[in-house]
């Protein structure tokens, strides 16, 4: 019997609609919940690597949502031993295709000199830091022949260390040939992205 709703008859739902929706999203879930199971990539076959500032909003300046990136932030979005393995690793076997480089101005590894920081350092070691844990998970790594400085790895240029990281990036053996390796500096002052070396501020105030 056909069903009326404030006397205007309603035509009958077509046969199976329902529960192919509910079906649709029951494998939607499965797939997100098991997706390193099942093979399945990042939204949008993407690493990101970059600073852990607060001031930066990573999704939002990319335009990214949940699932379309595996994002790696550190101290000044440093291209470390970690980054190489995490990278290798997703371009690999995950079918990462694409990796994106945010650096900023304003940075913290901007903000003191080696000096200082090698001696903050040296001091909350009591100026023993071959016996300090590096990564204690893997007690014997230490930084070996480099000094504190080359550890931390502190920054002079913003825009010439992005440039380096994406150029290492590109080159390093663990990264395939095919794998597109972006580098951007993303400005506190404006809340947006830029190339590194391009710096819209000059050229607007000088006389071309």
């Amino acid at each position: 019997m056909p069903h009326h709703t404030h006397g205007t008859e309603r035509a009958e739902p077509e046969p199976g609609r329902v529960h192919e929706s509910v079906d649709a999203d029951v494998d939607a879930r499965d797939d997100w919940a098991r997706r390193r199971q099942k093979g399945i990539p990042t939204d949008k076959q993407l690493l990101v690597v970059a600073c852990m500032d607060e001031r930066i909003p990573v999704e939002e300046a990319l335009g990214l949502e949940l699932g379309d990136a595996q994002v790696f932030r550190n101290a000044g979005g440093k291209v470390t031993g970690d980054v190489i393995r995490s990278a290798a690793l997703t371009t690999q076997f995950f079918d990462t295709t694409e990796i994106i480089v945010v650096n900023h101005t304003d940075c913290g590894m901007m903000s003191a000199s080696d000096e200082d920081v090698v001696a903050g350092l040296e001091a909350a070691a009591d100026k023993d830091f071959d016996r300090v844990d590096i990564d204690p998970s893997l007690p014997d790594l230490n930084i070996g022949d480099h000094s504190v400085a080359e550890w931390v790895r502190m920054t002079d240029d913003i825009d010439e260390a992005c440039a380096a990281q994406v150029e290492y990036l590109r080159s390093h053996e663990l990264i395939p040939d095919a794998v597109t390796v972006s580098g951007y500096v993303y400005e506190v002052e404006s809340g947006h992205l830029r190339r590194p070396g391009e710096r819209v501020a000059e050229r607007v105030n000088e006389r071309g």
